[in-house]
């Protein structure tokens, strides 16, 4: 996933460090080999490489992912899809490394063999059709989901209370030996004066979208080209590292229009800078959680 992971937690007796370690570390190369796109041996580059017509098995955490990338797909009306590999690529945010800036003609080819729209499952949701040079990205969504499967692993061990992060991707199951719930500080983007803000983790999740660290990297799979709203950061808080992570995503590509995040019961925080200065918008739900 290209980032490290951190866990901390009431460990009950008995529980080995060192071998919960080891545990941790054997299910996060099991997502790699599902979900990398950067594996050119992982499940999800093996399907983005079959023929049209192609069928493909889906591994448990492959199909979850998929499922509810497809649901946030629908409710965003496109602005989050997992399914623009090819575009992704193409700008040069992918595993090729960075490319000239593609013309118009480059990505209008793309676009017609991207989409989530082209992808078909079975009806129990478990095989994937290639509907022929659609490539899957789920880098908006497969790290959230990682968050969730380490926490999940911990609670199979005993250990419910937890903050788990995955390359700024947080979830807090539980509260922390001293009683206080998981807090955790929102990132401020480079240049925002702003007062720091920190949540409790209880029962829930918060995932952040942002363009300061890697440049504008958020493409817009409505039109092809890397989205230009202004929006700096989004943070988001569900109750999974998951669903935050796909909507961070989502509402950063959809703004100004913030309906889903009304539609799907969450809390944001969203920076933007739109040409008169930056600015800072929390949802109610946030302000709530504030400390």
């Amino acid at each position: 996933m290209g980032t490290g992971w951190s866990v901390r937690c009431a460990l009950p007796a008995g529980i080995d460090p060192d071998r919960l370690r080891q545990a941790i570390d054997a299910r996060l190369d099991d997502l790699v080999g599902q979900m990398s796109h950067w594996d050119a041996a992982s499940a999800l580059s093996r399907f983005n490489a079959l023929p049209a017509g192609a069928i493909t098995d889906l591994p448990d955490d492959f199909a979850a992912v998929i499922d509810l990338s497809l649901r946030i797909a629908h409710a965003s009306g496109g602005a989050f899809d997992p399914a623009i590999g090819r575009l992704v690529d193409l700008w040069g945010f992918g595993p090729p490394g960075p490319q000239p800036a593609p013309d118009d003609a480059a990505v209008a080819a793309a676009r017609v063999v991207s989409g989530w729209r082209r992808l078909r499952r079975d009806a129990g949701g478990r095989r994937l059709v290639q509907p022929g040079g659609l490539a899957l990205d789920l880098s908006g969504v497969a790290k959230g989901y990682a968050v969730d499967a380490v926490a999940d692993l911990l609670a199979g061990h005993g250990i419910a209370h937890c903050l788990v992060e995955i390359g700024g991707e947080l979830v807090g199951r539980g509260i922390r030996p001293d009683g206080d719930p998981w807090w955790v500080e929102l990132e401020n983007p480079p240049g925002i004066d702003a007062a720091p803000i920190r949540v409790a983790l209880h029962q829930c999740a918060v995932a952040t979208s942002g363009d300061y660290r890697r440049g504008r990297h958020s493409i817009d799979p409505r039109t092809g080209r890397p989205v230009t709203n202004g929006v700096r950061s989004v943070s988001v808080i569900a109750g999974s590292a998951a669903l935050a992570d796909a909507l961070a995503t989502a509402i950063t590509i959809a703004r100004p229009d913030d309906s889903l995040i009304a539609a799907q019961r969450v809390a944001a925080r969203i920076v933007v800078d739109d040409g008169n200065g930056i600015r800072e918008f929390l949802t109610v739900p946030l302000r709530a959680m504030l400390a």
